[in-house]
């Protein structure tokens, strides 16, 4: 082969190559889990908000909370019945296919888990063991068994770090407190920050908490009360301090304040939940500037601005959105956000306004009790 063929071959293979990337580049996948149904359903998002569904995964039931890799190689999702268990799959970036590569044991049922930012680790909210635990995860993506189990307080149910990875919140939605730990990457470990806990106001609820881009504030959702408290973070301390707060529940809601909810056959008799506020999700654009929550009694979307300055929220607007939303994920560039409903067929695709305000594009077939959502993209 000459010099010149040599290089025709070079070129032409260079081609292939860039023709292959461009093929998935900029391509963005969404991840559903089906929890009745003990998969996850994916779908491709289009640049113009349109979903095309994909093939359905097997990953066991309950499959509800997942996590992706800080590189976007790896699904991990949560399985809630016993053994309880975490699954990793691997993400193939030309197609959005999810293969499972392996199930890892977990210290207890987990409404919410989350990698930390280096991907090594799996954090995890022990909601019926009063506890929060830490898986490994080792160099092929595999998550592993549990390294640290500590206990808390009852009923633990969201687990996040700080954008620094130093340090983790944990809001507990019966006791009413946010467990503030110390965490070192290169352990794995979780020590009790000092003061350990923030106290919230009695019958609350904390829930789901989340980090402002710039790292400066932190937005906890009330399961019990519907609100949405700004609480400031010192990234040198890792101390969290209440700023303001406001109600998700849009102008002349009936609803009323309620109390933690039981799996069936536990607790209580059933009680009329008809009017009770029942909180389950917020989020934040990727720009900082619009923070959303969902309301599961009135099937509500609620959006606020956001003062980057001072963290403070200001109510916009609300609408109506899937039955019983327990789940919902913004896009990368900020223009789209995906809904999902514990009693729809459907789940919905919005887009986000420049002024924050939501408009439904188009709903689109799901699981039995749908629940969750994470969102890819591949730059």
């Amino acid at each position: 082969m000459t010099v010149f063929s040599k290089l025709v071959a070079g070129i032409a293979l260079l081609t292939v190559i860039g023709l292959a990337s461009a093929a998935y580049a900029g391509t963005t996948y969404v991840y559903i889990s089906n929890a009745e149904d003990g998969n996850i359903g994916m779908y491709t998002l289009a640049t113009d908000g349109t979903l095309t569904p994909g093939p359905r995964v097997e990953a066991g039931k309950l499959v509800m909370p997942m996590s992706v890799s800080p590189n976007k190689r790896y699904l991990y999702a949560a399985l809630r019945t016993k053994p309880y268990q975490v699954a990793t799959f691997a993400i193939d970036p030309k197609t959005g296919g999810l293969t499972l590569l392996s199930k890892a044991p977990m210290a207890e049922t987990s409404p919410y888990i989350r990698t930390d930012r280096t991907g090594r680790y799996l954090f995890a909210a022990g909601y019926g063991g009063a506890l929060v635990s830490v898986n490994g995860i080792g160099k092929d993506g595999k998550a592993t068994e549990p390294i640290q189990v500590i206990p808390t307080a009852r009923n633990p149910h969201s687990i996040v770090t700080d954008n620094t990875n130093h340090y983790v919140f944990v809001p507990h939605l019966g006791s009413d407190e946010v467990f503030q730990f110390r965490f070192n990457a290169k352990t794995g470990k979780l020590t009790a920050n000092t003061p350990p806990l923030v106290l919230m106001k009695a019958s609350t609820g904390p829930r789901h908490i989340i980090i402002s881009p710039d790292n400066k504030f932190a937005y906890l959702l009330s399961e019990l009360v519907g609100t949405v408290t700004t609480l400031s973070l010192d990234d040198k301390t890792g101390l969290l301090t209440t700023v303001s707060e406001v109600s998700i529940l849009p102008p002349g809601s009936k609803l009323k304040p309620g109390l933690p909810r039981l799996p069936a056959g536990q607790g209580d008799e059933p009680r009329d939940v008809t009017n009770d506020i029942w909180a389950s999700d917020l989020h934040l654009t990727p720009d900082g500037k619009f923070l959303y929550a969902a309301e599961r009694t009135n099937n509500t979307m609620s959006a606020f601005s956001v003062d980057t300055a001072t963290g403070k929220l200001t109510y916009l607007s609300s609408i109506t959105t899937e039955k019983q939303p327990r789940g919902f994920a913004i896009d990368p560039t900020g223009k789209y956000m995906i809904v999902t409903g514990e009693l729809s067929n459907t789940i919905s695709v919005y887009s986000i306004g420049a002024n924050g305000v939501l408009t439904l594009l188009k709903k689109y077939p799901t699981g039995k009790d749908s629940n969750w959502v994470e969102i890819v993209s591949f730059d």
